[in-house]
């Protein structure tokens, strides 16, 4: 028996990275699951793989209408909405304060924050009526911490922490929860799309991140899709049936503080250099 028997979910940014491995697990738990994103052949090959469990629907997740016809359709097509994941992002814009143009933010708030938004809004009325379901949105360390992300990309991952849990308190006197997810450093194709470059060249740049990401946590590996995807499955399913509002840190100890063996080098060499006077 599956965790997730019987549910139906909306996956944004499902095509790929933590999105698609999110939908290999729901579906894999027995929920039937649309992938909205904008990446058509990688979409439709996922959802041709997956069978009649999943369906494909291209959705630019800052325009409203795409947003809203992805929540219709999955109501045709499966008669319900138990969870909505609001997972697709970008790396955004980047670079000093001063230098970052106006269209750049307003792309990157687009998707990270103004999608997280409508997709709350459009799943609400439907999750309100039935009187259940899971709204998940993946945040990010970087807005709960400085210096993990751009300045635009963790200032949006910030709001969706606090959306997060204001809508959270509106929505869970309905029985509808409402939480996301922080992850740290996740060995994605985001960060080949940030460097410029996509496709296959992103698949190999989320590759090589596997071997530079082991050492910026006391989990001494990179973070997975798979990893984040457990933690929506966590959070989708009746498991977590009273955790609301929350922000779930899905990084291997990153932002906990210095790791124990930096603290000790480094105490070796004030030791060091003390005797030397």
């Amino acid at each position: 028996m599956g965790k997730l028997d019987g549910k139906v979910a909306v996956i944004t940014g499902g095509a790929s990275g933590i999105g698609a491995a999110a939908v290999r697990l729901f579906v894999e738990e027995g929920c039937r699951v649309v992938i909205a994103d904008v990446q058509d052949d990688k979409g439709t090959r996922l959802a041709d793989e997956l069978g009649k469990s999943s369906a494909y629907l291209h959705a630019d997740v800052s325009r409203e209408s795409d947003v809203s016809d992805a929540i219709a359709h999955v109501l045709s097509r499966f008669g319900r909405l138990d969870c909505l994941y609001n997972n697709a992002g970008l790396g955004g814009v980047s670079g000093p304060i001063a230098e970052i143009p106006v269209d750049g933010y307003d792309q990157t708030m687009g998707v990270l924050l103004r999608g997280v938004f409508l997709g709350m809004k459009h799943a609400a009325p439907i999750m309100t009526q039935q009187g259940s379901g899971s709204i998940i949105s993946t945040a990010s360390v970087a807005g709960l911490q400085a210096g993990y992300g751009p300045h635009i990309y963790s200032a949006a991952k910030a709001a969706v922490v606090h959306l997060t849990r204001s809508v959270a308190m509106e929505l869970g006197e309905s029985g509808v929860r409402v939480n996301c997810i922080c992850p740290g450093g996740i060995a994605t194709p985001i960060f080949g799309a940030a460097l410029g470059v996509s496709g296959a060249e992103a698949d190999r740049v989320a590759e090589t991140m596997k071997v530079l990401l082991t050492a910026f946590q006391p989990i001494q590996r990179a973070g997975l899709p798979e990893d984040i995807a457990r933690a929506a499955l966590w959070l989708a399913s009746d498991d977590s049936s009273f955790v609301n509002g929350h922000a779930l840190i899905v990084d291997g100890g990153l932002i906990g503080g210095r790791m124990w063996s930096v603290v000790q080098e480094q105490r070796q060499q004030l030791r060091a250099a003390l005797a030397r006077g």
